[in-house]
């Protein structure tokens, strides 16, 4: 149901056709149950695991399939049109696994990226404090070195896959007088002394993904585990696993749209009033125009900075914070819309229409506001025209 054909090869081609039946056959029966539970989806992750979609983006060297981010976009997407719980909890692995990617030692890679790629083990990234969310630079778990340990102390909160993923990337002050330069990255596992879980969080969204909080008390952490091997490389870590994730965000938001917008299609053509499928009225036909034209125009953007991604281009923080941005808002006004045609029944929870609309919300959230999104875009605009 695009409008654009799109230039895929004919392996991402053939990705979008497994993610779909994967989608359709294990997770849309599903869907529901998990969503009104709040239930992490362990037995889909082993089948994602089995079809090797955690080994996309990875290495082949590292036991991955060597392929990029748009993969993973195009992974994401699908997953995300049936249901964003699911989609969320498979990408959040990603962003825990894209600072050893591009960060870790050979060491580190060599020792964590291998059972990250099989799916046996799940990854989660831990920035977010109860006092630090958009301004990153806030936060105030420590890491002091001790012999050849770091002492982690503190916590973090709305970690997605806590308490589910086994490898954890923890992000900790370890020189409070540098600012952003004395900020660092920990490579931690679950089970490790000291390291517990708190609250599980009830969302209104994306609930077959696991929300959750990770404490950190006295928690010993080798210095083999001392992302990249240096100190003061959390922020930078950071910035760059955002400017690969948050192109993956713009996709699931699009997987939203498109999931919402077919269900809205579907029962335009079922739904009679007046002796006439509203679907004959122009009003609603323009309504799914634009949501459909709005929908494609989300899907182009995030697939250009995508394959800005892949063709090795360095600068892209300002072209994914666009597409996340206007993604996200795109996902929240069709879902919106879909819900309106739905009309009364949209507003109830035997159709399955407002869960797209819940699931959407996140989506102009996590991974930096849009309101920083904005920011962003803008600085890079003025930048680029300060005379």
């Amino acid at each position: 149901m695009f409008l654009v054909d799109y230039p895929l090869t004919e392996d991402q081609k053939m990705l979008r056709e497994l993610c779909r039946q994967i989608a359709e056959e294990k997770i849309r029966p599903q869907s529901k149950e998990l969503d009104e539970k709040g239930e992490f989806p362990y037995e889909i992750m082993k089948i994602l695991s089995k079809s090797d979609l955690f080994s996309l983006c990875i290495p082949e060297e590292f036991g991955g399939m060597g392929s990029g981010l748009m993969d993973l976009c195009i992974a994401t997407e699908e997953i995300s049109r049936v249901d964003g719980g699911v989609a969320t909890a498979y990408a959040a692995s990603f962003l825990g696994m894209f600072p050893i990617l591009m960060n870790g030692t050979k060491e580190q890679k060599e020792k964590y990226l291998p059972d990250i790629a099989s799916g046996k083990n799940l990854c989660a990234f831990a920035l977010t404090e109860p006092e630090a969310g958009s301004d990153a630079s806030a936060i105030k778990t420590t890491a002091k070195k001790q012999g050849n340990n770091y002492i982690l102390n503190g916590t973090k909160h709305f970690i997605t896959n806590g308490g589910d993923a086994q490898i954890y990337i923890v992000i900790a002050v370890t020189d409070k007088g540098k600012g952003p330069r004395g900020i660092s990255a920990f490579i931690l596992e679950k089970g490790m002394d000291g390291f517990t879980f708190g609250k599980k969080e009830e969302k209104l969204g994306i609930r077959a993904s696991t929300t959750g909080e990770l404490i950190f008390n006295d928690v010993k952490v080798p210095k083999e585990n001392l992302l990249g091997g240096k100190e003061g490389l959390g922020f930078i870590a950071t910035m760059k696993t955002f400017d690969q994730s948050r192109p993956g965000v713009a996709a699931q938001a699009v997987g939203i749209a498109q999931g919402a917008l077919e269900l809205a299609t579907s029962y335009a053509h079922q739904r009679v009033q007046f002796d006439k499928p509203i679907s004959s009225f122009q009003g609603l036909q323009w309504m799914l125009a634009d949501m459909a034209t709005k929908t494609e125009a989300a899907r182009s953007l995030v697939y250009s900075v995508a394959s800005m991604v892949d063709r090795g281009i360095k600068n892209v923080g300002a072209a994914s914070a666009a597409a996340k941005m206007f993604a996200s808002d795109v996902a929240m006004e069709v879902t919106t819309n879909a819900v309106q045609i739905y009309g009364g029944f949209g507003y109830m929870r035997d159709y399955p229409v407002e869960k797209f609309m819940r699931d959407a919300k996140i989506t102009q959230i996590y991974e930096g506001t849009n309101q920083i999104q904005r920011s962003i875009v803008a600085l890079n605009l003025i930048k680029m025209y300060a005379k």
